[in-house]
């Protein structure tokens, strides 16, 4: 939803800011370097029991991430490396926020809750792969109800707002696994296009291909080059001077013999 949505509203409000900022020495990569710190000391924090501490280092370490993006725009510096490294910081982020959430249900009176942050931090990780396989192979897999701008706004929300965490935590986990189904479905349905496709373009090349008329000359020489085959002639020139020897020692063994 943020990236097919809201994304083009956020990037006119943090357009101005990446240009400014590209005017100074600050790199996209020093803004990923940033977030990820500002990310894992927020999930420590969390871990320790300090929520409202926690939100706001999560609120900064989710303000670098939307301006690494403008800053190599504005410089020039956009690449396959840069974005393979904010993909990479959004997925350490991740694993150490929904750990620090983990972590605090684990030391509370209700240790088994631990479970419900790593649950959605394994569906996330789905999101993540369905996208980055289905671009590697040509399709489109943005979009979906909830994607990372979303989690990370549900988490802050339930972090200010203690007492609704574990409520919000499993709107967050469905709501989730409904994404995963739902970018299932968009690149299964590219799939099967591309599928029919090229059974399509299959079938009228095949159509199209030249057929030579059966020629009976071809099928004498293919029967006579068989017969002609060495092996089978020496074969059955073998076979044939076996049973001459054979038949020849029966008849001088019926000749010889004083019973007859």
């Amino acid at each position: 939803m943020f990236d097919g949505h809201l994304r083009a509203g956020v990037d006119k409000r943090t357009g101005p800011i990446g240009a400014a900022l590209a005017r100074t020495p600050i790199s996209a990569d020093a803004l990923t370097i940033t977030g990820i710190i500002v990310s894992i000391a927020a999930g420590v924090v969390v871990a320790s029991g300090s929520l409202t501490l926690g939100f706001v280092l999560v609120v900064a370490g989710a303000i670098p991430d939307l301006l690494d993006g403008p800053v190599a725009k504005m410089k020039g510096t956009s690449s396959k490396r840069g974005a393979f490294f904010d993909s990479f910081a959004d997925r350490v982020s991740d694993l150490f926020l929904f750990g620090g959430v983990a972590w605090y249900f684990s030391a509370s009176q209700r240790p088994m809750l631990a479970v419900l942050p790593f649950s959605i931090y394994g569906a996330a990780s789905l999101i993540s792969y369905q996208r980055a396989k289905a671009e590697s192979l040509g399709f489109s897999a943005k979009g979906g109800i909830m994607e990372r701008g979303e989690r990370i706004f549900f988490l802050s929300a339930g972090l200010i707002f203690s007492p609704i965490l574990v409520p919000i935590l499993w709107i967050t986990l469905v709501l989730s696994v409904f994404t995963v189904v739902q970018r299932f479905a968009k690149i299964w349905s590219q799939a099967s296009v591309s599928v029919a496709e090229s059974g399509r373009r299959y079938r009228q090349d095949y159509k199209n291909s030249p057929k030579r008329p059966f020629q009976r000359s071809e099928f004498f020489r293919t029967t006579s080059r068989r017969s002609s085959h060495p092996r089978r002639l020496s074969r059955t020139s073998s076979g044939s001077s076996s049973f001459s020897r054979w038949f020849e020692h029966r008849s001088s063994r019926s000749l010889d013999d004083p019973k007859d």
